[in-house]
């Protein structure tokens, strides 16, 4: 190379280098520093954008748990208070056993009812005055609690349904528990201009009732959609209340669940136009689409245009994926002698392999093909041919139907029936047939409807029979509550048990962000000696570099 002094290329290298050398170096120094391996996206910006959303799991995990953890001291209130009422309870049984008993004059009947009148009113105070956080804790309000990872898809509501106590309802009845995955929902949307409908709203009309639609199996296994008249009130059983009619759908084993729940945990698009987002009756069932939940349904039909009598013997080529009951996938290659190289062979394979999916096959003849048809009573089945053939009649080509998507749930007025409105919010409704049109997005809701406990309010122990009346009642009374305190210990361990998932959930989130974002100390002490050796020799080289150009001068002398 030439010498000269235009430019010096030696000295530039060295620059240059000695500029990474120290770029990396204050990098590493960072990452020391900060304990951070991403401190920005310029390090990785895969990696940063992964940190921050396992950041915001984590911090929805550790509020989660301490939403739980609220809940659980909400109940444990309650739980104290329902202890309180039994032993009120039991003293009010040994006054009315006692008065029921002849021996008894008029005036030690009147003390013995003034005690009684007396356990009363203390029941019904313990109804109006236990507080949490400053609310009513037997106000008959749900309390939700709301457990996730900042997802819809990871997160869950809890909804606590703690009935109203007084000395004209004590403990409760009917209780029901139900769960939807907040997925293929119809939403009865009951609030009305802000006011939100609750459990205990009542219908305007003596007696309500709704047309429920399901999916049913007909004939060949056909899936139809079948109509169920849901009534309340009157002499149904139950009460003429959003309470009682979710008691009712629950019970009539369509494979329905209603809960009472929001228009966001029923999904956002479960809400029809104009009617609002506030709380009214979610219907969840088989969902969109079929062969899902429990009731059987069509996965789809694999057509073939043959033209002749016998094709079931025809041979065929391609590959069928089968994904059983349990959710395990198998792959059918046909053609395959032994396995399934003919239609026959297919419906035989399929409907002896214990997948949960039957197999029918439907001759065709001239100019209607024969196909085979796929169904399932399982959520989890599901059939995905793939270049399927019939090599016999000149490799002509399947074609695949899926089975069309439906809602298999909805809810109309019947026709004739009066409107349905709820006396409390003033909300009506005549046709109800609102659904997600995705099929998803709600948050999964446990929920739990009931009916109002015994009335004690009008009973007495003046005399024999009047007591005698108010033992019996009394009885069921603690029956009744001692119905609601299993409800609330069971929602005690339900909501401790979710507490320690979220706990243990969030540790793993934590521990996979660790995983990705902390400083790996052993990688960058070494990288960092390396560096400011490197930058040592460069700044050495380039003084070097630079040198090289003053021997320029010696051949002017």
């Amino acid at each position: 190379m030439a010498l000269g002094v235009l430019n010096n290329l030696s000295a530039i290298y060295a620059e240059n280098n000695l500029n990474n050398t120290n770029a990396s170096l204050q990098t590493v120094l960072q990452q020391m520093s900060s304990g951070s391996r991403i401190n920005s996206g310029a390090d990785d910006a895969a990696g940063l954008s992964l940190v921050n959303g396992l950041e915001a799991n984590s911090v929805a995990l550790t509020q989660s748990g301490t939403n739980a953890t609220e809940g659980v001291g909400l109940l444990q209130v309650a739980d104290g208070a329902l202890s309180q009422v039994t032993s009120l309870l039991d003293r009010a049984v040994t006054l009315a056993t006692e008065a029921s008993n002849g021996t008894l004059n008029s005036t030690q009947d009147g003390a013995a009812n003034q005690e009684y009148q007396s356990i009363l009113a203390e029941i019904t105070n313990i109804g109006s005055t236990t507080t949490f956080n400053q609310e009513q804790v037997f106000g008959g309000t749900v309390v939700s609690i709301y457990t996730g990872d900042s997802s819809t898809e990871g997160s869950s509501v809890d909804d606590l349904n703690i009935h109203s106590l007084s000395s004209s309802g004590v403990g409760d009845t009917n209780g029901s528990m139900s769960y939807s995955n907040g997925q293929s929902n119809v939403f009865i949307d009951l609030s009305k201009a802000g006011v939100d409908a609750t459990l205990g709203d009542a219908f305007v009309n003596a007696t309500t009732t709704l047309d429920v639609s399901y999916m049913a199996t007909g004939a060949g296994g056909a899936v139809t959609t079948e109509q169920a008249q849901i009534s309340v009130g009157g002499a149904t059983g139950y009460a003429d209340t959003v309470a009682g009619m979710i008691s009712a759908i629950n019970n009539a084993n369509l494979g329905l669940t209603a809960t009472f729940s929001t228009a966001a945990q029923a999904g956002k698009q479960a809400v029809a136009a104009g009617v609002g987002t506030d709380t009214g009756i979610q219907l969840s069932g088989s969902g969109s689409g079929v062969g899902s939940g429990n009731t059987p349904g069509s996965l789809g039909s694999l057509a073939l245009p043959l033209t002749g009598a016998g094709a079931d013997g025809d041979v065929l080529s391609g590959t069928i994926a089968v994904t059983d009951s349990s959710g395990v996938t198998h792959t059918l290659n046909l053609g395959t002698v032994g396995q399934t190289d003919t239609i026959a062979n297919l419906t035989n394979t399929i409907n002896a392999a214990g997948y949960g999916i039957t197999a029918t096959y439907t001759p065709g003849g001239v100019g209607v093909a024969a196909s085979v048809s796929f169904t399932s009573a399982s959520s989890k089945t599901a059939i995905a041919p793939s270049n399927v053939e019939d090599t016999t009649d000149a490799n002509t080509a399947a074609t695949w139907t899926p089975a069309a998507a439906f809602y298999s749930i909805g809810v109309t007025n019947p026709a004739g029936a009066t409107t349905i409105e709820d006396a409390a919010t003033g909300q009506a409704v005549s046709s109800l047939l609102t659904a997600d049109p995705n099929g998803q997005g709600g948050i999964a809701t446990m929920s739990y409807s009931d009916s109002a406990g015994e009335d004690l309010s009008n009973t007495c122990l003046t005399d024999q029979a009047n007591a005698q009346s108010a033992l019996n009642l009394l009885n069921l009374a603690i029956s009744d509550v001692a119905a609601q305190d299993g409800y609330i210990g069971a929602q005690i361990n339900t909501l401790n048990s979710l507490s320690q998932v979220m706990r243990t959930q969030q540790e793993n989130v934590v521990s996979a962000q660790n995983a990705i974002q902390a400083t790996d100390y052993a990688a960058a002490t070494s990288n960092m000696s390396k560096y400011e050796i490197l930058s040592q020799t460069g700044i050495a080289a380039l003084a070097q570099a630079n040198q090289v150009q003053q021997e320029v001068t010696k051949l002017l002398q």
